[in-house]
């Protein structure tokens, strides 16, 4: 079982509109529900791979009701959420048919009690007992201690259990520091990590400040890997149009699959960056086009950097 930990997670609302212009109306197209937060997008996505997945985190309010039961209806994917008394939140992204441009409204989460923070380590715990991997993804809620990521790591680390970080700022600063099996940052997390605008340069900075292994996600440009076992670049044999939203998420996705599968790193790397790809032909988060992906597979170019 691969488990994916969310510890802010969302309803993802989608609408497409034909145009967007700030100061003006619109009419929307097409609205689809989702249930979000980065580790809930990488779940769904294991799931679809064909993998056993098991997420938690935090959930509450109507909002939090909406989002179990959309889980609900993702084939392959145990609910194992944790309930607190303040309302999960929405996100909003708004995409323009026209150019393809996504535009993101992120609310902030519920205020997590030190009750349920210690709830959710408790549940945590028990669930790395049968995990053959865990993925500690997104934003922390208010409440949560800035630290949190650090001290999950070093329980995944302790467990025995391999451990992938994808998160920002002061929580990604402490958590590389206790020393995780892969971290991924963006090229914009990188170098508020590290201060660094230079990719390799930033990515070796980032992996001598703890991580086992750096991918590096540079958008349409693909990904940077730094490992003990090499350096490689992979990129996409096109760059794809439609909702990027989500698509990092599918990287790692297929980072943590390859891992679990013991699939050599160029091959990790094939299927990050092919899943991504895909992941912006699909309408919402945590999907991909099936089709697109299998055709783009074998065309992404793994090269040693």
């Amino acid at each position: 079982m691969i488990l994916t930990v969310t510890l802010n997670t969302a309803l993802d609302i989608t609408y497409r509109v034909r145009g967007l212009r700030p100061h003006s109306s619109h009419r929307v197209s097409e609205v689809t529900e989702r249930p979000g937060g980065k580790g809930l997008n990488v779940g769904r996505v294991l799931a679809a791979l064909g993998h056993e997945v098991t997420v938690t985190g935090f959930t509450g309010g109507a909002t939090g009701r909406v989002v179990r039961d959309r889980l609900a209806e993702s084939a392959g994917v145990v609910d194992a959420l944790v309930p607190v008394g303040g309302s999960t939140r929405r996100t909003i992204a708004v995409v323009d048919t026209t150019t393809g441009d996504t535009t993101q409204l992120n609310e902030p989460g519920p205020v997590i009690t030190p009750a349920e923070w210690a709830a959710f380590q408790e549940t945590y715990g028990h669930l790395l007992r049968s995990a053959s991997a865990v993925a500690l993804c997104g934003s922390l809620p208010p409440g949560v201690p800035v630290g949190a990521y650090a001290g999950l790591v070093r329980t995944a680390r302790t467990a025995g259990v391999p451990v992938l970080l994808d998160t920002s700022g002061e929580p990604l600063r402490r958590g590389v520091a206790a020393r995780p099996d892969l971290v991924k940052p963006n090229a914009e997390e990188l170098a508020e990590l590290t201060g660094s605008h230079e990719p390799s340069r930033a990515t070796q900075d980032a992996r001598r400040r703890g991580a086992r292994a750096v991918v590096a996600s540079l958008g349409p440009h693909g990904l940077l890997a730094v490992a003990p076992e090499g350096c490689w670049r992979a990129v996409p044999p096109a760059r794809e149009h439609g909702n990027p939203t989500g698509a990092g998420d599918s990287a790692v996705a297929g980072l943590l699959s390859g891992l679990v599968e013991q699939l050599s790193w160029p091959d990790r790397l094939m299927r990050a960056v092919a899943l991504s790809a895909a992941a912006v032909r699909s309408p919402a988060a945590g999907e991909f086009d099936r089709a697109a992906y299998e055709k783009m597979l074998a065309r992404v170019s793994v090269t040693a950097a």
